[in-house]
């Protein structure tokens, strides 16, 4: 597991997010906290006000690697299981949840694609790492 969680080490950083309605700025931003455990914000701001705060973690647990998603719409943290891992791509499935039921990241260069998908929908997230 400690193998998979140090080959996502590139999603550190921050992402602006380039697909996002006009009038507001979107981004995610990825720091390692542990050795086991990565920490995400998305945030949505419109002009100066943050009107969307949604919490992230990457995290070894009981010998498995689980992308935990902390979002206003639910009443506790969702796990989805990381269930592949690549040099430049990871996707996370919790087939029990209602949406989504799969999350991808795959970089390319210094573009990254977040993909939510389940229940015959699919919505894609573009973003540009800012270095």
């Amino acid at each position: 597991m400690t193998k998979n969680f140090e080959r996502i080490q590139w999603l550190v950083g921050s992402w602006n997010r380039t697909n996002v309605k006009a009038g507001l700025t979107a981004f995610e931003q990825w720091t390692k906290l542990s050795p086991t455990e990565l920490q995400g914000k998305g945030v949505i701001v419109k002009e100066r006000d943050t009107i969307f705060v949604e919490k992230f973690k990457i995290v070894i647990e009981g010998g498995a690697l689980y992308y935990v998603a902390d979002v206003p719409e639910n009443k506790k943290p969702v796990y989805f299981k990381i269930t592949k891992v690549t040099a430049n791509e990871f996707v996370c499935e919790n087939p029990d949840h209602d949406f989504p039921k799969v999350i991808t990241y795959k970089k390319e260069g210094t573009k990254l694609k977040a993909t939510i998908s389940g229940n015959g929908k699919s919505l894609n997230y573009f973003f540009e790492q800012k270095l």
